[in-house]
This record gives C-alpha cells, structure tokens and sequence, in this order.
C-alpha cells in the first residue's frame, strides 16, 4: 500500500490545498508544519499557473500572488527536498500540464520523487494523454490522482480508476474549486455509490466548494476523505500577519477535523 492509500486505512482523511509560493516558499513551510501539527493527513500543493482553469477566483490569487513572488516549479521542488525530513504527511503537487511539459515530464518525476513527494493531480490532462507521465510516475513511485466528476460516464470512469492509485478525486459538483453555492450536492450519495462499484477498494475523496464544518457534517458518510482548498485559503487570507495566518489555518483545520470525527 502506498503512502497515500495508507492515510485512509482507519479513519476519513482531511486533505487540504495550499498554493505553493503564497505568499511566499518560507510561509509554505511553515502552513506545512502548522497544517500536519493540527492533524491533517495529506497535504496538497498548488503549482502556481497563470490561467489555472479549473480553479475559481480563491485559488487564481493566490496562484497570482505566488507566481508575483517568483515562485516557479522548479524553486517549490527544491523547498520540499530542503524540507522532506520534516514533513510527516504526504504531499500532493496539483498543478497544470504545461508545468510538467515545460519542466520535462521525466525529469519532473525524478526530481519530485528525490524531494519526497508521494503524488500528483493534473486536472487539465485527459486520460488518454497520461501516458508517458504515467509510466515516469509509475517508474519513480508516485501516485497518480485522477479526478472523476458527476457527469463521467462509465466508460471513462473505467479508464481513469485503471490509471488512478493513492486516491479517486471526485469533483463534488460541476464547476470551480471554492464555489460552494450549491448547497448540499443534488444526487451526491449516487454519485459516489455509482463511483465505488467500478473503483473497488481504491478510496474516494471529494473536494470542490466544501467551505466550512457545518457541509462537512452533511457529506462526511458517502466519501473516504474530504479534500479543502478554497475556504482554507480564505481563513489564512483574513491574517493581517504571519503569526495570525498561521494561527487561522491551525483553527480553521482544528474546525474542520472536528465536524469529520463527531460524524465517526
């Protein structure tokens, strides 16, 4: 089993989303410390990119703000190998194809599996176009996460689970990352239901417009774990300083890891 899988052997994951390089690579690091210190068990960093399309306005600033810091693939590689013997949960790296083409998709998986990180999400890349990435990834260890939304059909959802390990992403609704309009997820149990027949035992996360304790008390029996980008993002935003950044992502995830536990 891998590093990944294993973090859902005997509980509901929380996965969270930070953009790497935002506000800064030493400001990573230590949202990195603070978010494992308060408990969560996979960590995802975003690759900052300037036309991130899946993502919604949450997300694009903050890719913004890093790509302003001078942030690129290559420099939030180099400050997770700096800091890997420090870091006791998985790391993710989600970013966009372009990323991966341009750095080289060989060298990309070399270098992030030196650097310690267990796998990747590149939610702009169709299935039928992984195939070299895959076969780097595969070759160096690295899970590869694939995302499934409401309207896969079955076929696909064939094809993406048989190039999926670590964790299936299921995008709760059709949309971008933080939109959280849509309430509770109109045929959210089906969806997954219909998901885990053709997944077997590889495990569902799901993500997409979770914002707050209160939905991830409604949600929490139909996925594995619960994936949060946008509303953390949120909270570490409303910091003034450093020390209160910090101090709102620790309370925010403290929150959240809170509402999953009282539901088990």
């Amino acid at each position: 089993m891998n590093k990944i899988t294993a973090q859902f052997e005997d509980k509901k994951p929380l996965v969270t989303y930070i953009s790497g390089g935002d506000p800064s690579l030493e400001m990573t690091e230590k949202l990195i410390y603070k978010l494992q210190a308060e408990g969560v068990d996979i960590i995802e960093l975003g690759i900052p990119f300037s036309d991130p399309l899946a993502d919604g306005p949450v997300i694009q600033e903050a890719s913004q703000r890093a790509l302003k810091a001078g942030t690129t693939l290559k420099k939030l590689i180099a400050k997770i190998n700096e800091i890997q013997d420090r870091v006791e949960v998985p790391l993710v790296l989600m970013g966009y194809y372009n990323s991966v083409l341009n750095y080289g998709e060989k060298e990309f998986a070399r270098d992030i599996s030196a650097a310690g990180i267990s796998g990747v999400i590149i939610p702009d890349l169709p299935v039928d176009e992984k195939a070299e990435l895959s076969v780097h990834l595969a070759e160096y260890g690295i899970s590869q996460i694939m995302l499934v939304t409401p309207n896969t059909s079955d076929q696909r959802l064939k094809e993406i689970i048989v190039k999926s390990s670590g964790f299936l992403y299921c995008v709760a609704h059709l949309g971008t990352t933080g939109d959280d309009q849509q309430g509770v997820y109109p045929g959210l149990e089906k969806y997954l239901q219909r998901v885990r027949k053709t997944a077997g035992d590889l495990p569902l996360g799901l993500g997409f417009g979770i914002d707050g304790p209160e939905k991830v008390k409604k949600i929490i029996d139909y996925p594995d774990g619960i994936i949060i980008g946008s509303a953390l993002i949120k909270a570490i935003q409303a910091g003034n300083t450093e020390a209160e950044m910090l101090a709102n992502a620790g309370e925010f995830v403290k929150k959240i890891k809170n509402a999953i536990i009282e539901e088990n």
